[in-house]
């Protein structure tokens, strides 16, 4: 086998230059495979880093919430939720896995600018800020991109932030200078759409308790809520900030409150709930151990009402719906490159017969026998594969290095800032070794028909071959 070996590789040095043409095409072909399936890794890290930063690795909530809780979320609420996160901070095992567990409140409701006269529908959250800002500093693929900390943490009672798409209906762009925020062509001649009179009366109405004024020219909206008995409650508030959320449905929607205010505003003086809980994990391959954990607490809190856990893939489908489709587009770019390299091998293999058919025919004549010449020809499109395959890789981490190094940056979908340029190759061993042996496969598989063709050969018309 050694000397099958020897001989094989001696024969590919002998025609250096074809040798070397089909090994670029495979080191080419190989490192663009590798390229973009790191460019592909980096985007599921992207949105998974983005998904978990704002709603955890798994939440607890009603059964029903994640279908049919948009309609009227307050409906839907976890009683007792303190005892449970109790319970679950408690717990010796989630705690040495869990590194944030907070409650969040979903509410529906109508944003005014009374002074503007105008008003829109909003969905918005309460969240507790300080683990807002500790959830946004997550982390665990190491990404070049930070999240921006929210402006809720130390701030008034009555603050709240705003999406952009929000605080342009509301006419807020001065006082939060916004930028590209036109003033619309309506407000030349009118005031803007009026707010609705039971809003504007109850605006008029509601006063900002003492001591919760909000940052000095922060503009001041009233939100009306319907809370937990079915009446409407107005609050007076403070917006802070508008957050642009990358894409326009939610930006027009979207709103943020403290939780404690929020809960005074639906519950009043009734026990406070919230409809989710927010589990952020040290790492994300935790998430199995702690759902299974996870589960006996729940059972226990499930008596009066029914409880789930949902990881951040279910309360996200587009994150897996983009995953699959850029494993699709991998497979396909695989699948191109593949043939390419497997036509490449395939006439560089039967060129080299054509050319060494006397040979063949004295190897014959010698004694080796059908299976010799075949297993030589094969061995032949091996190395090639193997040698073309490693430099590709070799290739393509060189190269990811100099494009993460390079400063180049993007804007993909649904983000509001553009992001460092990242191929992540280093590390995606099952990827690299997967792709390699791929290529050495097929490389392998393209060399056998010329070989089986050659080993075919009768010795004599091989001898005589001009």
């Amino acid at each position: 086998m050694m000397m099958t070996f020897n001989l094989a590789l001696r024969n590919l040095l002998r025609n250096r230059r074809r040798s070397l043409a089909t090994l670029l095409g495979m080191a080419i072909g190989s490192s663009a495979i590798l390229l973009f399936g790191g460019f592909k890794v980096n985007i599921g890290h992207e949105m998974q880093t983005t998904h978990v930063q704002k709603d955890g690795h798994l939440q607890i909530q009603h059964r029903d919430f994640y279908l049919y809780g948009s309609g009227n979320p307050i409906a839907y609420g976890i009683s007792n939720y303190q005892n449970l996160l109790a319970a679950i901070n408690g717990d010796e095992i989630l705690r040495d896995l869990v590194l944030v567990a907070t409650p969040a409140l979903q509410f529906g409701g109508i944003a005014g600018n009374y002074s503007a006269s105008v008003s829109r529908t909003v969905i918005g959250h309460g969240y507790v800020a300080e683990d807002i800002n500790r959830m946004r500093q997550w982390n665990d693929f190491g990404l070049r991109s930070k999240a921006p900390l929210s402006a809720m943490e130390g701030s008034s009672p009555d603050a709240a932030v705003v999406g952009t798409g929000v605080a342009r209906v509301l006419q807020l762009c001065d006082a939060l200078k916004i930028d590209q925020c036109p003033k619309p062509v309506q407000q030349a001649k009118s005031d803007g759409e009026a707010m609705p009179d039971d809003i504007a009366q109850l605006g008029m109405l509601e006063k900002p308790p003492a001591g919760t004024s909000g940052p000095s020219g922060a503009p001041k909206i009233e939100v009306l809520v319907v809370n937990a008995r079915g009446a409407p409650n107005v609050a007076s508030l403070q917006v802070i900030r508008a957050e642009d959320q990358g894409i326009k449905e939610l930006d027009e929607v979207s709103m943020i409150m403290h939780l404690e205010r929020l809960q005074q505003l639906v519950y009043g003086r009734s026990t406070p709930k919230a409809t989710s809980i927010m589990l952020q994990l040290r790492r994300s391959e935790q998430m199995p151990v702690a759902r299974a954990r996870l589960q006996p607490i729940l059972d226990r809190f499930s008596v009066d009402q029914p409880l789930t856990i949902l990881d951040f893939q279910e309360l996200n489908p587009f994150f897996v719906q983009t995953m699959l489709m850029f494993d699709t587009i991998f497979g396909f770019v695989f699948l191109l490159i593949g043939s390419i390299v497997l036509f490449t091998v395939s006439n560089t293999m039967n060129t080299t017969v054509v050319e060494r058919t006397v040979e063949i025919g004295t190897l014959r004549a010698i004694g080796l026998r059908r299976g010799g010449i075949l297993r030589l020809f094969v061995l032949e499109g091996a190395l090639l594969g193997v040698f073309g395959a490693v430099l590709g890789a070799v290739l393509a981490l060189v190269l990811s290095v100099a494009i993460n190094h390079s400063g180049m940056t993007w804007l993909p979908p649904a983000s509001v800032a553009p992001l460092p340029f990242t191929i992540s190759v280093w590390g995606q061993n099952s990827m690299i070794f997967g792709t390699t042996f791929g290529l050495i496969v097929i490389a392998t598989l393209s060399a056998w028909w010329p070989a089986y063709r050659a080993a075919r050969l009768d010795v004599v018309d091989a001898l005589r071959h001009v």
